[in-house]
């Protein structure tokens, strides 16, 4: 934790509940009035002035108070705030609240819309990762004339899986072979969300750094990886058009990227993912995230199981501005009732 005396620890900790609460920058007066600290606006301004040099606070306007960074959310989060647990009323609440009257698909929907509901942010939640489905072989043969290239994937033991796919021009059954046994070498026994994640990354490589061949298999694989049959993990999201209420995301530039990850998946997923791996509680903090769309947001979300075992995540978005002392158990709970009632379910 950054070197700050328990005297200017009180001082954010009341700024950043002041700010969260009404939205509004918080003045040297104010913060003097209701810190309970014997201080005068002036100490408190002096105070504000070394948080501001350390990156913790700033001045959105000449003659307004001050509102606090992401590093201040982050301070506040991991040391200036205690998260309680909900009160078993509160829970039993949620509890009802949760519609498990319908099939898997339809609890995955109540999660998301109760977590939208009580936070009035967004709700998201990862659906089950399927079981991992591991590549065997692939082959790729030319259908006719044109160019329409059939594509063999056989899966784990026996498990042949066939799709059509059109490339940007002829290959020869060459070409085709050649493709099909680098994709093979490269990525036989390894599980299909990894080989998705694998392809991204290899099409990002500057073209002059991969042969040929390299980047024919990798442009084809990308068609035959990029969609959820593969085993990559979709989400359900309720609620997004609650974050058209907050000012500071109300920019519609903003927001136009913001809803643009949303439906195109893949940013949200790979955070998602990530947050899957850590197998607990997660909380991004504007760019933590590592998504430019998210930059003025946070994401915070826990882990849920079936019978046990980790398949995916669950979670809030919303401003970074988010009340996380109630949202972070919020977040957990949800995840502990949807995993109780999964594992219930025949």
């Amino acid at each position: 934790m950054l070197e700050i005396n328990e005297r200017a620890q009180r001082l954010l900790k009341k700024l950043v509940e002041t700010y969260i609460r009404d939205g509004q920058p918080v003045g040297s007066r104010t913060l003097a009035r209701n810190s309970g600290l014997d201080l005068s606006p002036a100490t408190v301004r002096n105070i504000m002035i070394d948080l501001e040099e350390l990156g913790m606070v700033i001045s959105p306007h000449t003659s307004a108070g001050r509102i606090p960074t992401a590093k201040a959310y982050r301070l506040f989060v991991d040391a200036l705030v205690k998260v309680q647990p909900l009160p078993e009323k509160e829970v039993r609440h949620f509890k009802n609240q949760l519609d498990t009257s319908g099939g898997r698909g339809d609890l995955l929907d109540s999660a998301s819309a109760l977590l939208s509901d009580i936070t009035r942010m967004a709700g998201i939640v990862m659906v089950p990762r399927p079981d991992i489905i591991v590549l065997r072989q692939i082959e790729f043969l030319p259908l006719s004339d044109d160019n329409r290239v059939l594509v063999i994937v056989v899966v784990n033991e026996r498990e042949v899986q066939n799709r059509i796919i059109t490339t940007a021009r002829r290959y020869s059954p060459a070409e085709l072979q050649q493709a099909a046994n680098y994709l093979t070498a490269m990525f036989a026994g390894k599980d299909l969300y990894t080989i998705r994640n694998a392809v991204l990354s290899e099409m990002k490589a500057a073209k002059d750094e991969i042969n040929s061949v390299m980047q024919s298999a990798i442009t084809m694989a990308d068609q035959v990886f990029s969609d959820s049959p593969t085993g990559e993990p979709g989400y359900v999201l309720a609620g997004q058009t609650n974050l058209m209420d907050f000012t500071e995301l109300s920019n519609l530039e903003k927001l136009r990227q913001l809803f643009d990850a949303f439906n195109k998946k893949n940013d949200i997923l790979h955070l998602l993912d990530q947050c899957l791996r850590a197998e607990s509680t997660q909380v991004f903090i504007g760019g933590e995230s590592g998504y430019k769309a998210l930059e003025e947001c946070s994401v915070v979300t826990a882990p849920y199981m079936i019978e046990g075992r980790l398949v995916g995540v669950l979670g809030v978005i919303g401003p970074t501005r988010m009340a996380y002392e109630r949202v972070i158990p919020i977040v957990d709970v949800t995840a502990k009732l949807l995993s109780a009632a999964l594992t219930q379910r025949p």
